[in-house]
This record gives structure tokens, C-alpha cells and sequence, in this order.
């Protein structure tokens, strides 16, 4: 322990010796390590942490996929996630393996619950409400952080309507007002007691950046949910919970998912749709599979978790640069030492203790990089979440560094000043006493030269692969964001809202429709205005199979899905969309007038041969008797409305408030519409707040859940794909520079070796284009030795990014080509200053040094 104390008391005054190369070095390492310890705080946070509860190991999910958010028919592979209340109360009393079995709702929008407080003059909040069994608070063995949380007894028809607050609402909302517990709230217009609060670092049971604000019983979907007469709570062949449960000690995993799947396929006999000759198979295929549930419901990890493996994989090779760097910076200070040390071995000095003392120092080093890199890791994840979570409230991520990346950080230092100390110490340690004494550098050269040379080749070669992967990054990005998505976003917004929350009955509809478009018409500025039921790239979609008329029923797992939008009469123009044929919805296709249709492109070529005319078809939903509920009245152009990476989806468009014959009570859900449309003359000023207070004079409990502009709200759907290429792009020139100024670090170095010998070339009559040729001609050789190595190895590597590009071949000739030609004027830049140097060494001086 004293010679350790003693190695750092040593360490510490040689670094204060040489402040440019520490300082240097320090900031070096607190890029690399900062920049390590800034996304592992992304990583710890979603793909590592548990959720904060008692024994999170226990907890099993039934299911593995991320499906949301209101299902119907079978699933993907036939593999079930996603289930019916009905279904989820089979699996609980028919499955005594599990101790505690609880559901929870699957899709919870912001805005889902509008909540007003009882207070004077308080006004309503667009609120998130989950919907989650009465045995919720159980499964996860928590105690309220005030009042009571919700049992059993408060999840059943007639019971008291009461409802427990989350922390953070109670803190942000109504600062930690103790008269919050007890008191009575109103939720979409219902009186609800606040019975407690949940404990304080409780965020729900999956990691989101807007955890829900209250916690609502499964008993008053019926009420709070969507409309009353489609009530999810009560439909079997209605797929909306997650279920996850703590399972009794001992349990098998494997016998008990074989036991839950037979279970499941018992349900599912008595279900109409599987009583069907042709589903027989689907049914035999129907399953569930089990997995860990310590992370709770895993939709964020499955979104975010290859990004973040990409983005710390590419943040370690930085680090491996940064340490290639630093370790050419402690190997050329090591030979400028190298007297101190040949002295030291001549009185006796053994080489490990030499060894010893000097990996102390690159550890020392490092630890003080590593304290550097923490404060960049702060800023650096403040950075992170804003352009990862643009908008979150309440995300349960901090940027401050939690105790595990705390230890991340120090492993990480330790590591790094062993990666970056142990070739120099190795090599400087073995220089001979009697030859470093008599002032020759041959044999040191020797040893050292290869070992630099090496460590600049490594730093071209992973330079390379980063800047191949950030130019792959960028232009996926430039295709995904500039791709034709059919629509309009000049001078458009849109406004989000919740008439249902407010307590509209459907036979309320038609005059408070009338009235907003009305009223929004009459706004200064305003040239269109359209309720639809969502729009496009909002993250939305609500869709059926279709049954054209006079055609044979489809066989099972034939495609025929379609996505499908209620819209007013002004959506296509504000949207974009053109009518190719026929016509669009107009002000006359009201509740009480046949039921039509509007058609999209690929809606036709789905559904049609080449040269059919669809104007006047009838089609219907798959599933029921009659498959001639609309009829086809007009063609638009196609536009984009869910996912931006795939084709246009076959799509149809009906009316606000049409209802489907064959299905009026499912229909009856979407007549609630769920946003507004603008478009304005030019920049209308304050027309949020307009907008905000044309809703309230209308209604008190009308409000704007979201408000943005069209072009903002298709930008929101690159922000991970944003995120991932502005970072790989800042790393990648990164590790350029770093890569730049270690070939500039070593060609300087070895242009001061071999002055002398650059003072005789001279001499004898070498010109000062000679020298430089020489010396550029050295510092390209190191540099394309990294990129024959670095080709290959960025072409290997960009299977890895395959899945995060957009309309991008992994192995791109023009990025590759950039990428190389990038490298090589930076090489060159580097070297041509120290080989300009060299070329104007006086021989006289350089052969005196001698």
C-alpha cells in the first residue's frame, strides 16, 4: 500500500510537470468516457433497470411483443401479447402458478383522461389514465407514498369510483398538496376519489417518457373508456391488456407456458371467429410465450434497444481511438524520459516495478480523465434526452449520474489507463541503460517506432468504419425524411382533442361538429379547417379486412386488411390528398345518407385488377354476413399515415359520422373525432391559444390534448433515426480528428528523431520537395495500411446497421468512396504540416545536434 501511495504521489508530480500533455490527455479521455458514460446512462436506464419494485426477478410477462393498443382477429404468428379482459380473467383463475396475475391497459395516449380537480375556478388538464386490475399494486408489492393504492375490492361493478394519483402528477400538478388524498376529482366529467398516491419513484409498469397520471380501475373503462355502448371491458374478441404477474417459488417456466397456451387455446374455441373450418389451424398454432417481466412491459426496450446497442458500440471505439491516441502521446513521453529511466535500471531498478509505476501513472491519468468525462457524460445525456424524448414530461431518466454509471464511469477509467499504459510501459521499460546513456536513439527507435506506427494504423482503421457508418446513417436519414410522403405541411397544424372525455353522448355529435367547424371557419386567418378521427404520421391507425361484394369469402391468412379514416369534408385538401376519380367526402354525406367510401391508390391496386373501376363497388368488413356497407364514391392519392418505412397502406376514408350497417356497435367508437385540421392563409399569431379558447366557449371540458404544426408532428417521427445519425456523424468526426492528430503526433515525433538524419540528406544535396515527399509519403503509407484493413472491416460492420437504414445499401459506393477520400485529406493535412517542417531544417543546426 505505501509503494502504491507512493507510485501515485510520483505519478502525480510528473503529470504536474507536463500540463500541455496532461491537459491534453484529460480532455481526450473526457470526450471518449463522457461521451461512453452518457449513453450508458440511456442504456442502464431502458435496456438495464429494473422496474422500482419489490423482488422484480419473480415477474413474468405473458407475452413478448409490443403490440398495441385495441386488436382483433389473430395475431401475428399466431403468438398472443395482447388480450381481452374476458382472456385475461381465464389465464388468472385457471393459472394457481402464479402468486399474484395482473392486467394492465396497453395503449394509454396523453389525453386519454381530461381530470379538473375540485378547487375553484380550476380548469380541466389533458391527462394519461391507465386502465389496470385491482390486484395491480400487489403484483409489484408496493406501499402508497399517501393515503391508500387500489385492491381488489375497488375493481368491481358498483364499487365506489375512486383512483390513485402517480407522485410526480401530485408534485408537478398541485405541489404536494396533502388535501389532494381524499378529495374528489373529475375525470371525463365523472366524480372520482383520489385514494392515494403511488410511491415516489414509481413510473408504472413500462419505461415511458410520459408515465401515466392516475391509475383507474379496470370496473370504469365502461364509463372513462371509449364509448359506453362498445365498451372494451365486456368484448371477447376485443384485444387490449398486458398481463404480467409474480410467479410462486419453484415454478418451471416451460411447463408453465406449455400449461398457459392450452389454456389459452381453450378460451379461444368458444370465440366465433375460431369456430370457423378455415382458422382450425390458426387455432392449433395459438400461444403464449413467457418472459421476464423485472423490466416490466419492454415497448421502449424492443423501440430503442438496437439504437442504443449501435450507438455504445460506436461510443467504444471512440474510447479505443482516444486510447490509441493517449497511448502515442505517453509512449513519446516515455522516450523523452528515457535517460530517467536508463539511470534507474543501471542503480538496480527492476523492470516490473518500472512497469508498475508507470501504469500507475496512465491510471491516474485516466481516473482524472474519467472525473472529467463525468461532467461531460452530464451534459452530454441533458443532450441525449432532448433530442430522444423532444417533449417528455416526467421521464423517468435522469441525467445525473445514478451510482451504476457512477461505477461504469470509474470501471472505465481503470480500463481505459490499462488499455492505453501497458504497450508504452512494456516498450520503454525494455530500452537498453548503456545505449540511452551514450545519447544514442537507434535502439529505442527501435522499439518504440512499431508500436506507434501500429497504433495510427488502428486509429485510420476504426476511423474509417465510424465515418462509413455515420455517412450510411446520414443519407438514410436524408432519404427518410425527404421521401414523397403525398402530403401538404405548408401552413397546416393540427390540433388534438377528446370529445368524449368531455361527456358528448354519439347523438350529441353532429351539432357540436357543426359548431367547431363553424367557429373555427371564423377564425382570422383561418382558409380550412377538418375534424378526422387522426391523421397521418400521428402514430395512429385503425384498421379492418374488407370484403368486396359479389367476391368469394377470403381464405384464411389472405391478406386483406386495410387501413381505414372518418374525415370532414375539407381533409383531402388541407392533407394533400388529390381526387384522382369520382369525388371526396362532402358536407352531404351525413348520418342519415348512404354510406360511402373514399379510396386510395393502393386501396385499388390491392383490391382491383388493372383496368376495374371502383367507382360505385360496394365492399364490407370481413367477418360478418353482409360485405356491402360502402360504397365506393371517389380515388385519392395515396399519403402516408403510419409507418414511414413501409409501401402505402390500401386505405379508405368515410365520413365523420356515418355508421356501418353490419357493425354499428363497434362503429360507434369511432365517431368521437380525435383531431382538428388548420390550414391558414399565412403564420396566423397565437392560434393555439384561439384555438384553445374556441374549444372552451363551446365547452368547459373541451380542450387541446396536442397542438403542433403538420410539418413538426411528421418531424417527431425521425427523432430516434435523428438521434442515432446526428451521433454517429459527431463521433465518427470524432475519431477523425483524433485519428488526424495522432498521424500528425507521431510524424512530428519521428521528423524530430531523424533531424540529423534529414540534416544530412540535405547536406548532400537533397531539395526541400524531396524531404517532404519523404515524409508525406511515410504518413500516407500508415494511413492506407488503415484503410486496407479498415474496407473490409467497415463492410463487415455495416450488416450490423442494415436494420436502421431507409432505401440504403449497406455496402454504398459513394458513402464508402466519401468516407475513404475523407480520411485520406485528413491524413494527408496531417502529415504535410510536420513534412513542411522537416523541409525547412537547417543542416548546419540539425547536424550540430548531432
Amino acid at each position: 500500500m505505501n509503494r502504491l501511495i507512493q507510485d501515485v504521489q510520483y505519478a502525480l508530480r510528473q503529470l504536474r510537470k507536463a500540463p500541455g500533455f496532461t491537459l491534453t490527455a484529460i480532455l481526450t479521455l473526457a470526450l471518449g468516457i463522457g461521451a461512453n458514460a452518457a449513453i450508458f446512462t440511456l442504456v442502464n436506464a431502458v435496456l438495464l433497470k429494473n422496474l422500482p419494485v419489490t423482488d422484480p426477478k419473480t415477474l413474468v410477462r405473458v407475452g413478448d411483443q409490443d403490440d398495441c393498443c385495441v386488436n382483433g382477429g389473430t395475431p401475428e404468428n399466431n403468438n398472443y401479447s395482447l388480450f381481452a379482459y374476458e382472456l385475461y380473467t381465464h389465464l388468472r383463475d385457471n393459472t394457481p402458478e402464479f402468486e399474484q396475475l395482473a392486467a394492465m391497459q396497453a395503449g394509454v395516449g396523453y389525453g386519454s383522461i381530461t381530470a379538473r380537480s375540485n378547487k375553484p375556478d380550476s380548469l380541466p388538464k389533458a391527462t394519461r389514465g391507465e386502465m389496470v386490475s385491482g390486484n395491480y399494486f400487489q403484483v409489484f408489492g408496493l406501499q402508497p407514498y399517501a393515503g391508500r393504492l387500489l385492491t381488489p375490492s375497488d375493481d368491481v361493478v358498483g364499487a365506489p369510483m375512486g383512483v390513485v394519483m402517480s407522485y410526480q402528477t401530485w408534485q408537478r400538478d398541485y405541489a404536494l398538496d396533502p388535501s389532494v388524498v381524499g378529495s374528489t376529482f373529475v375525470l371525463n366529467t365523472y366524480p372520482v376519489t383520489i385514494l392515494g398516491i403511488a410511491p415516489a419513484g414509481f413510473y408504472g409498469d413500462r419505461m415511458t417518457d410520459t408515465p401515466p397520471d392516475f391509475y383507474i380501475p379496470m370496473a370504469m373503462e365502461p364509463l372513462l373508456g371509449p364509448a359506453h355502448p362498445t365498451s372494451l371491458l365486456h368484448r371477447q374478441g376485443a384485444n387490449w391488456v398486458y398481463i404480467l404477474g409474480r410467479v410462486k417459488p419453484g415454478t418451471a417456466m416451460a411447463p408453465l407456458q406449455a400449461k398457459m397456451s392450452a389454456s389459452l387455446r381453450n378460451y379461444l374455441t368458444q370465440l366465433p371467429l375460431y369456430q370457423k373450418e378455415d382458422e382450425k389451424k390458426n387455432l392449433a398454432e395459438s400461444h403464449v410465450i413467457l418472459t421476464p417481466g423485472g423490466v416490466g412491459i419492454a415497448n421502449m426496450q424492443q423501440e430503442f434497444g438496437t439504437g442504443l446497442r449501435l450507438l455504445i458500440s460506436i461510443s467504444a471505439l471512440v474510447l479505443l481511438i482516444a486510447c490509441a491516441n493517449i497511448a502515442n502521446l505517453v509512449l513519446v513521453r516515455g522516450m523523452a524520459r528515457r535517460a530517467e529511466t536508463s539511470i534507474r535500471m543501471a542503480l538496480g531498478a527492476q523492470r516490473k516495478r518500472l512497469i508498475r509505476q508507470m501504469l500507475t501513472e496512465s491510471v491516474v491519468l485516466s481516473c482524472m480523465g474519467g472525473l472529467a468525462g463525468l461532467v461531460v457524460a452530464y451534459g452530454g445525456t441533458r443532450v441525449l434526452l432532448t433530442m430522444a424524448f423532444p417533449g417528455a414530461t416526467n421521464l423517468p431518466i435522469h441525467a445525473t449520474p445514478s451510482p451504476v454509471v457512477l461505477t461504469f464511469a470509474f470501471g472505465l477509467s481503470l480500463i481505459t489507463g490499462l488499455i492505453f499504459g501497458i504497450a508504452p510501459a512494456w516498450v520503454t521499460s525494455h530500452s537498453e541503460p548503456a545505449e540511452a546513456l551514450r545519447g544514442s536513439n537507434r535502439s529505442t527507435m527501435d522499439h518504440s517506432g512499431w508500436l506507434q506506427r501500429s497504433l495510427v494504423i488502428l486509429q485510420a482503421a476504426l476511423s474509417l468504419v465510424l465515418l462509413v457508418g455515420a455517412g450510411l446513417m446520414a443519407k438514410s436519414l436524408n432519404k427518410l425524411e425527404n421521401q414523397d410522403f403525398g402530403v401538404e405541411t405548408h401552413n397546416r397544424v393540427v390540433a388534438h382533442f377528446n370529445p368524449e372525455n368531455a361527456g358528448f353522448k354519439p347523438e350529441q355529435l353532429q351539432p357540436l361538429y357543426e359548431k367547431i367547424d363553424q367557429d373555427l371557419h371564423a377564425l382570422p386567418g383561418v382558409e380550412r379547417a377538418s375534424l378526422s378521427l387522426y391523421t397521418p404520421l400521428e402514430g395512429n391507425n385503425w384498421g379492418e379486412g374488407v370484403v368486396i361484394q359479389g367476391r368469394p369469402e377470403p381464405r384464411a391468412g389472405e391478406n386483406i386488411g386495410a387501413s381505414w379514416l372518418r374525415v370532414g369534408p375539407e381533409f383531402f385538401e388541407i392533407v394533400g390528398h388529390h381526387v384522382l376519380r369520382g369525388r371526396g367526402i362532402t358536407a352531404q354525406d351525413t348520418a342519415t345518407s348512404t354510406p360511402v367510401a373514399v379510396v386510395n391508390q393502393a386501396f385499388v391496386k390491392k383490391f382491383f385488377t388493372k383496368g376495374e373501376d371502383p367507382i360505385g363497388v360496394h365492399f364490407g368488413i370481413s367477418g360478418v354476413e353482409s360485405a356491402a356497407d360502402f360504397e365506393i364514391v371517389g380515388v385519392v392519392s395515396d399519403v402516408k399515415y403510419n409507418n414511414v418505412r413501409q409501401p402505402m397502406r390500401a386505405m379508405y376514408f368515410r365520413p365523420l359520422l356515418q355508421v356501418a350497417h353490419t357493425k354499428p356497435e363497434d362503429d360507434i367508437r369511432s365517431l368521437y373525432a380525435g383531431a382538428i385540421m388548420l390550414q391558414t392563409k399565412g403564420s396566423v399569431e397565437g392560434l393555439e391559444a384561439q384555438m384553445r379558447r374556441t374549444l372552451a366557449n363551446i365547452d368547459p371540458n373541451l380542450t387541446v390534448t396536442r397542438y403542433d404544426t403538420f410539418a413538426g408532428q411528421i418531424r417527431g417521427q425521425f427523432n430516434q433515426e435523428r438521434l442515432i445519425a446526428r451521433l454517429t456523424l459527431m463521433f465518427g468526426v470524432l475519431a477523425l480528428i483524433l485519428a488526424s492528430v495522432g498521424l500528425y503526433g507521431v510524424t512530428a515525433y519521428t521528423v524530430a528523431r531523424r533531424t540529423p538524419e534529414i540534416g544530412i540528406r540535405m547536406a548532400m544535396g537533397a531539395g526541400r520537395g524531396s524531404v517532404v515527399s519523404m515524409v508525406l509519403r511515410e504518413a500516407m503509407i500508415q494511413a492506407g495500411i488503415g484503410l486496407a484493413i479498415g474496407i473490409p472491416v467497415a463492410l463487415l460492420c455495416a450488416r450490423f446497421v442494415q436494420s436502421q437504414l431507409y432505401s440504403v445499401a449497406r455496402h454504398d459506393a459513394t458513402v464508402l468512396f466519401a468516407a475513404i477520400a475523407t480520411l485520406i485529406g485528413s491524413a494527408f493535412a496531417a502529415g504535410l504540416i510536420p513534412a513542411r517542417r522537416a523541409a525547412s531544417t537547417d543542416p548546419v543546426k540539425a547536424l550540430r545536434t548531432e
